[in-house]
């Protein structure tokens, strides 16, 4: 075999890991797979339609992201996160989106603006369909351009790690309707202020923003754990 067709199998492989791990990352903010349950491999497998080199691969990518635990010997887990991590984690994670938003409403282009309105017009969609997966895709976009709007790279490293930590906790927090309903208003609050290049009242809505979420989180987190077991 030659190198070019080598570099295209190496391409090819990549590629399906990639495909693979962001289907597993969605099964697990999505809660199809529950914390504290083993991903069992076989199963995966056939719901996937892959084999195990590539599941096991994604598997190891979604590890060092801290999206799945893995235990030499046992296997991988869906992460189970006590309150205190998920409250520090939350914290840090504030201030990261609070410097990020104040950077981006500098930095932001026309283009990036355009996009963020047609993604929030998206996002009021899914909300008045009561479309809670549709509208959490549309969410997490939304954070993630305006992360990469600052332009900081070292920022949004640390952003991406811890965020992706959060992301099925994110997700599963917007039971409450009031609170879903606030949330998304202050939503359309962080595009009024980022065309209004305001970026020290865009820190403080966004660092307001994830304590919200932190706090939403953390109640059902305790809801979850008063909650008797079925059966």
């Amino acid at each position: 075999m030659d190198a070019a067709s080598e570099a295209d199998l190496s391409v090819a492989r990549d590629t399906l890991q990639q495909r693979v791990a962001v289907r597993l990352r969605e099964l697990l903010i999505e809660g199809a797979i529950a914390p504290g349950a083993k991903l069992n491999e076989r199963e995966l497998c056939e719901r996937l339609g892959v084999s195990r080199t590539p599941l096991r691969e994604a598997i190891r990518r979604l590890g060092a992201e801290g999206l799945v635990t893995l235990d030499p010997g046992r296997g991988a887990f869906a992460p189970v996160l006590s309150a205190e991590v998920v409250a520090q984690t939350f914290d840090v994670l504030a201030v990261l989106e609070g410097l990020a938003a104040e950077s981006a409403a500098t930095h932001i282009t026309a283009a990036q603006l355009a996009e963020l309105r047609a993604l929030q017009l998206e996002m009021q969609a899914s909300f008045e369909r009561r479309d809670l997966p549709g509208y959490y895709r549309l969410n997490a976009r939304i954070h993630d351009q305006i992360n990469e709007a600052a332009h900081n790279a070292v920022l949004r490293g640390t952003w991406k790690q811890l965020n992706a930590r959060m992301h099925a906790l994110r997700f599963r927090s917007n039971q409450d309707e009031a609170k879903w309903a606030q949330a998304l208003q202050e939503h359309v609050q962080m595009v009024r202020l980022l065309q209004a290049r305001d970026g020290p009242a865009l820190r403080t809505l966004l660092i307001q923003h994830l304590q919200r979420k932190r706090d939403a989180v953390l109640e059902q987190l305790a809801r979850n754990a008063a909650t008797p077991p079925h059966g």
